[in-house]
């Protein structure tokens, strides 16, 4: 007979940014907040739960993505309780499925259906500012040495930037919706290397490179160029555990190896 607990899962554990997110969910509800009322400012949050600048930017974030929030620049601005718009809703319909390998396969065929339409579109509203605060970021990606996590993290912060210059809001919001998805999706991951620290040096060091390069295609503005660019960084070495899911692990024991699942991309 067949245990009960065959289909058990563990509940990763959530972050604090998580938390802080849904925290002020319950706050603007309990407030009675609604659309275009203002909420307050990174720091004010910053000050009200004295967590780190990155943990409340993250929170902010999971907020944006979800469709809560909107961040409104000047005099004024700061952090305001989104409308329930078309593209808000098409974002909550996405970030609500299920974590199925089919729901993910999904995710990453969007995913990479849209890369290069919003690469193409970025580039034709790129100012020369937007290009710098780009190559900026995507040089942050290298200086992340082996740490995984950072990586992550900051090649989430450029692919935003990159759909937040698209103007389509609706592509746009389709892009970044299935990046947040696949960012909090678990996959299992085979490095083949004999040393797992090595191993996650040499997988940034070469994203990081695409990266650069797709961002120096985007500045360029060349159609082609940006063609060849997407196709380098969708097209990652077969095994990869490319820009989601966990970090590279060492090797198991003799017997044990464990065999990749599904290439994120």
């Amino acid at each position: 007979m067949q245990s009960s607990l065959a289909t058990l899962s563990v509940i990763p554990p959530r972050s604090r940014a998580e938390q802080l997110a849904d925290t002020l969910v319950e706050h603007i509800r309990a407030r009675g907040l609604g659309p275009g009322d203002r909420l307050g400012t990174l720091d004010e949050i910053r000050a009200e739960v004295g967590f780190a600048r990155t943990t409340v930017s993250e929170a902010v974030r999971l907020l944006r993505e979800r469709g809560a929030l909107e961040i409104r620049p000047g005099r004024g601005g700061g952090l305001f309780v989104a409308a329930d718009t078309p593209v808000v809703r098409l974002r909550r319909t996405l970030l609500g499925a299920n974590g199925s390998d089919r729901a993910v396969r999904d995710a990453i065929e969007l995913r990479e259906s849209l890369e290069e339409p919003i690469a193409l579109a970025a580039a034709a509203a790129c100012t020369p500012a937007d290009g710098r605060r780009l190559a900026e970021a995507a040089a942050e990606l290298a200086l992340t040495g082996d740490d995984f996590d950072a990586f992550i993290e900051r090649n989430w912060h450029l692919h935003e930037l990159i759909a937040e210059l698209c103007p389509n809001t609706m592509m746009s919001a389709v892009y970044a919706s299935c990046l947040g998805y696949l960012t909090r999706s678990e996959y299992s991951y085979d490095d083949g290397a004999t040393g797992a620290g090595e191993a996650v040096a040499d997988y940034i060091a070469r994203r990081s490179a695409a990266h650069v390069e797709l961002v120096a295609a985007i500045r360029s503005a060349d159609p082609e160029r940006i063609r060849a660019a997407v196709r380098i960084h969708n097209d990652g070495a077969a095994g990869s555990a490319d820009e989601v899911g966990e970090a590279p692990e060492a090797p198991e024991a003799p017997g044990t190896e464990r065999t990749p699942e599904e290439d994120p991309r």
